[in-house]
C-alpha cells in the first residue's frame, strides 16, 4: 500500500518499523509478487482475506490465497487511504484504517473500498505480519 512514512530511519521505531512492512505489502500487492508478499507472514499468522469465509492459518493457505488473489484482475492495486497505528510494545503494532484495491475485469477498472488491520511484530530481527483482515466497505 502507498503510504509516506516520515519519520527518519534513524530514528525508525516500532511503529515506522510496521508502517514498512505495510508498504511492502502494497508494493508485493501492486506486483502481483505472491513470493514477496508471502514473504512479509510470520510462520504462524493468521489471516482472513476481503471475501474470506475461513481464517488461513497456515503459510500454504495464505500463499494459496494470494497465488489466486493476485493473479486476477490484473493489473491491480492497493493503496491505504488513512490509519492509525496503536504501539503495543516495541515488538508489537496494530494498524487499521482504510484502502482502496482496484483492478481490472473484463476490460473494466474495478475499485474495492476497504477496512483494513495488520498486526505486525518483530520476530527476532524481522517485523512480519502475524494478523491481517480485510473486509469491503459497507455501501452505507
Amino acid at each position: 500500500m502507498t503510504l509516506a512514512v516520515s519519520a527518519s530511519l534513524a530514528h525508525a521505531g516500532p511503529k515506522e518499523d510496521a508502517y514498512q512492512v505495510v508498504e511492502k505489502w502494497g508494493k508485493a500487492f501492486t506486483a502481483s509478487d505472491v513470493d514477496a508478499i508471502v514473504r512479509l507472514y510470520a510462520p504462524d499468522a493468521l489471516m482472513i482475506g476481503t471475501l474470506g469465509k475461513v481464517v488461513l492459518t497456515k503459510p500454504e493457505e495464505i500463499r494459496k490465497y494470494f497465488e489466486i488473489a493476485l493473479n486476477n484482475n490484473k493489473p491491480r492495486s492497493a493503496s491505504l487511504n488513512s490509519s492509525e497505528a496503536l504501539v503495543i510494545d516495541d515488538s508489537t503494532v496494530i494498524i487499521s484504517g482504510f484502502d482502496t484495491v482496484t483492478g481490472v475485469k473484463d476490460g473494466q477498472s474495478v475499485i474495492g473500498l476497504g477496512r483494513v488491520t495488520f498486526v505486525v511484530a518483530r520476530r527476532g530481527s524481522d517485523w512480519l505480519i502475524v494478523h491481517l483482515h480485510r473486509s469491503p466497505l459497507p455501501a452505507t
